[in-house]
């Protein structure tokens, strides 16, 4: 189906197909026009929404951001990991072991402020530091540090990992925006790959009924039965059909260059159309959801459209960036406590277990004086916070605006698609009549023109309607935020 377009191929198919319907001028209407022949292989939207699904690069692009989520979480979860340490100092002067110091700990990080740590000791020298002395060679200390002021509720580390978490919707978000995105421009630029396809047939339909007219006319010519001006008229508005036929070539052309921009194949190289492939005509019933229908739309739009997910996370992301401000509104303070080779030493002894001997404790306080580093942090936040309510309650309106649009837009194109059909099928049948008209001598090809112009008019118009349809049931869902357009893959 996927190949290189080939502009003379196609235009002689579409010649073919028209030249044999040029028995009866009678019987020309849009529908004949939306009849494929044979020779042409329909290519429908839903095939065509297969491929973006399938192999498209901002599809692709979108995934990699669950991947981008789940790295963000791991990131964050890193600074729980246990972290082993080692320090080893040693000094020789003149044949002199001055000292020879070595302390490798083990801390173990979790969620609750409490971190176990257990330090291995190795100290010996002749000046070695008083209180670096140990009894043995080897000494074990097992112990815990205990923050009790800033950091017991909330400390950097876990807003960190709330703030992944919550980064991960934020993505999730994304890629529903992304791919709704490029499904809306794709559709829309399927639909007027569409009507400028049915567009150019309607031209070259009118090119075959003006061929059709020059020829009686030029007959009716050489039987006497006609003046010359009228055979040049005839081939006036002949070459002035081959003209928009031309043009609406060029268009239906250049529609499809830009319909190809979104047809790639499996190892992501880029795929252009058949010179065989055709749109199809959409079967489906003109329908324009109720109100009900439109409320249930708008609901689902004030809880899941991408943008206020988006904007709804990142309030509760601020919400735990403020928490963590606020808490470093109080001191710092930090214990330490330690047993020296307690459950067992150094030699794999048993010790008893008491907290009365062998241990160490300590203490850390610190505190600002006027804090102004911290409370500027948290109006800080409060000013983001406050920032980004009003962006939701902004982005509510216009959301809802912007479904109301669509549906008054996907209403009114029903109603006027409804009136413009009954349309084209008059102007069909005043031009039938002319026809018959000028079979019987009895019209003039001024008036043929009009009646062909008004008719070519109404049909591209109708035409246009049905491609602008289209267009607005999908924008109604682009509106609502709804995954992927409501599209099955």
């Amino acid at each position: 189906m996927i190949a290189r377009l080939s502009a003379i191929v196609f235009v002689a198919l579409l010649c073919v197909h028209q030249w044999g319907r040029a028995q009866n001028l009678e019987s020309y209407s849009l529908d004949t026009v939306l009849e494929l022949p044979d020779t042409v292989q329909p290519f429908s939207i839903d095939e065509f929404y297969s491929i973006i699904f399938a192999n498209h690069p901002v599809v692709k692009q979108a995934a990699l951001l669950e991947e981008t989520a789940r790295q963000e979480i791991r990131l964050a979860r890193g600074a729980f990991d246990p972290k082993i340490e080692s320090n080893w100092d040693i000094k020789h002067f003149k044949d002199n072991e001055y000292f020879n110091t070595l302390n490798t700990s083990l801390k173990v990080a979790t969620w609750f402020p409490i971190d176990p740590k257990i330090d291995v000791d190795r100290n010996r020298g002749v000046f070695l530091n008083p209180e670096s002395s140990i009894p043995d060679d080897w000494q074990i200390t097992t112990g815990i540090n205990l923050t009790l002021g800033k950091g017991l509720i909330i400390d950097e580390r876990r807003a960190t990992v709330k703030q992944a978490v919550l980064f991960q919707e934020i993505l999730e978000a994304e890629q529903i925006k992304m791919i709704n995105k490029i499904l809306l421009q794709s559709s829309k630029d399927y639909w007027d790959w569409y009507f400028s396809y049915y567009n150019f047939l309607i031209f070259q339909q009118s090119v075959d009924i003006a061929q059709e007219i020059f020829n009686r006319v030029r007959l009716n010519y050489q039987y006497g039965e006609a003046a010359v001006v009228d055979t040049v008229q005839a081939q006036i508005t002949l070459q002035n059909r081959t003209i928009e036929m031309q043009e609406a070539l060029l268009n239906f052309l250049y529609s499809g260059f830009v319909l190809s921009n979104h047809l790639w194949g499996e190892n992501e190289e880029p795929l252009e159309l058949s010179e065989s492939t055709a749109p199809i005509d959409s079967d489906s019933v003109l329908l324009v959801p109720n109100r009900k229908d439109l409320e249930v739309l708008k609901s689902l739009a004030r809880t899941n459209h991408p943008e206020l997910v988006k904007l709804t996370t990142k309030g509760e992301q601020l919400a735990v960036e403020n928490r963590l401000n606020r808490e470093n509104l109080k001191p710092q303070v930090d214990l330490s406590y330690g047993l020296i080779d307690r459950p067992f030493s150094a030699n794999g002894e048993t010790q008893e277990f008491t907290f009365e001997d062998n241990y160490k404790l300590g203490m850390t306080f610190s505190f600002p004086l006027f804090l102004r580093k911290e409370r500027a942090k948290v109006q800080k936040t409060n000013l983001k916070i406050l920032e980004n309510q009003y962006q939701i309650n902004l982005t509510k309106r216009q959301i809802q605006n912007e479904i109301n649009g669509a549906y008054a837009l996907l209403l009114n194109t029903t109603q006027v698609i409804e009136q413009q059909t009954l349309a084209v099928d008059n102007y069909r049948r005043l031009l039938q009549a002319e026809l018959l008209n000028l079979q019987n001598g009895e019209s003039d090809l001024f008036r043929i023109n009009f009646q062909q112009d008004k008719l070519i008019q109404s049909q591209s118009k109708l035409l246009k309607l049905r491609a602008e349809y289209e267009k607005a049931r999908v924008t109604l869902y682009w509106a609502a935020g709804i995954e992927n357009l409501n599209l099955s893959q």
